[in-house]
């Protein structure tokens, strides 16, 4: 006889017991995954065929990992709602409201004020005079090549007390609770499928900073004289990009723990992981080396086969514009390149090292993680470049 929720819950507490009336529901910490366990207190999960709450699905070594990070867990947690307050009040001191949401055509000139607010509450976040956030940034690299073209003329000194400061801010947006703006930098860019789009946004750039060097950038993408109050964003895109912004914190949150379980239970197992499990982490992607060319091959394939998205695919390296050797890439993504969903890349060459960006669900990282961890039992003797972190 089938049993509906609670009875089916009742009727399943554990072997060992018999059933109360009601079970509370408690939940293991370990690694804070809600797992449910016998409310009477004896070992073993809640579980039940019937059961819309089954037992963890993690191989013992990952649960193992996530009950040791647990402290690191919390403080990420903090970071998250640090940085989810200051972007909350962004939206609120610009006023967003849903009109800002209707996008614009053509040249762009009559958004509904959409691209300003947008313009003011990335600022405001970041800690700029100004912001340019555009659909028409390509890619990371396009906004730091505006970025540099605003600010190098052809003579300047590469050694100069007075130079200005421009960063590369992609992978680094929200991994601490202060951007380069707040501590003098003159200028910052990178990408929308990255972290400041939340996963969201499907598309674009930005570069912030001093208003003047904003404005320079801007004549590099469009045209000198055209200022910042043009271009054409259709409406749906708007609405994503300040949704990926506002959601943005939490999904950082979630992928620095993913990079944190990586560095754990590859280190663990003998790998140089970079940075080190606890060490402080400044960006969100995870450096592992793996130390042979079968082993990056197969650790690739095995994030591949973890994506939602072109799970059956089969990676294989390649050429590919930018770098010197053969790089194979894993990266089943809903946006087309994007790193701030579970991705992977690594070149061809010695030390064979990959480079991690985390799902922006750390439980997802965690389902892959057993996989990577088979990926990674080829024969490899100890030598002194690659041990566990101690």
């Amino acid at each position: 006889m089938a049993l509906s929720w609670p009875a089916a819950a009742t009727a399943a507490i554990c072997g060992s017991c018999s059933p109360p009336p009601l079970p509370r529901r408690r939940f293991s910490r370990a690694a804070a995954y809600f797992v449910p366990v016998c409310p009477t207190g004896h070992p073993g999960p809640l579980f039940c065929a019937a059961s819309a709450y089954p037992a963890h699905p993690f191989s013992p070594e990952v649960a193992e990992a996530v009950e040791s990070l647990y402290s690191e867990f919390r403080e990420v947690d903090n970071l998250v709602a640090h940085n989810t307050t200051r972007v909350l009040k962004a939206f609120q001191n610009a006023r967003v409201g849903s009109h800002h949401f209707g996008g614009c055509t053509g040249y762009g000139h009559d958004d509904g004020g959409g691209r300003g607010a947008l313009d003011n509450v990335f600022a405001e976040i970041v800690g700029a005079e100004s912001a340019m956030v555009r659909s028409q940034f390509f890619s990371g690299t396009h906004a730091i090549t505006c970025a540099l073209f605003a600010l190098l003329r052809p003579g300047d000194e590469v050694q100069n007390p007075d130079c200005m400061v421009m960063v590369d801010n992609c992978y680094g947006e929200f991994v601490e609770t202060c951007e380069p703006p707040m501590v003098g930098a003159d200028l910052i860019a990178g990408s929308l499928i990255k972290n400041p789009g939340g996963t969201i946004a499907p598309c674009g750039g930005y570069v912030a900073g001093k208003k003047i060097w904003v404005e320079a950038a801007a004549a590099r993408l469009s045209a000198p004289g055209l200022g910042v109050d043009c271009g054409s964003t259709p409406g749906d895109v708007m609405r994503a990009f300040f949704q990926g912004l506002f959601l943005s914190p939490q999904m950082v949150g979630e992928a620095i723990k993913g990079g944190l379980l990586i560095a754990e239970v590859m280190a663990s197992k003998g790998y140089k992981v970079q940075p080190l499990p606890r060490d402080p982490h400044h960006d969100t992607v995870q450096a592992v080396q793996l130390g042979s060319q079968e082993r990056l091959i197969s650790f690739c394939e095995a994030v591949q086969k973890n994506c939602p998205i072109g799970s059956f695919v089969k990676p294989v390296a390649g050429l590919t514009a930018g770098y010197a050797s053969e790089v194979i890439f894993a990266d089943g993504t809903f946006i087309d390149g994007s790193t701030s969903e579970l991705s992977c890349d690594g070149p061809l060459r010695e030390p064979f090292t990959v480079f991690c960006q985390q799902y922006p669900h750390n439980g997802f990282t965690s389902i892959a993680e057993q996989d990577l961890c088979l990926a990674g039992r080829a024969p490899m003797k100890p030598r002194s470049s690659i041990h566990p972190a101690s």
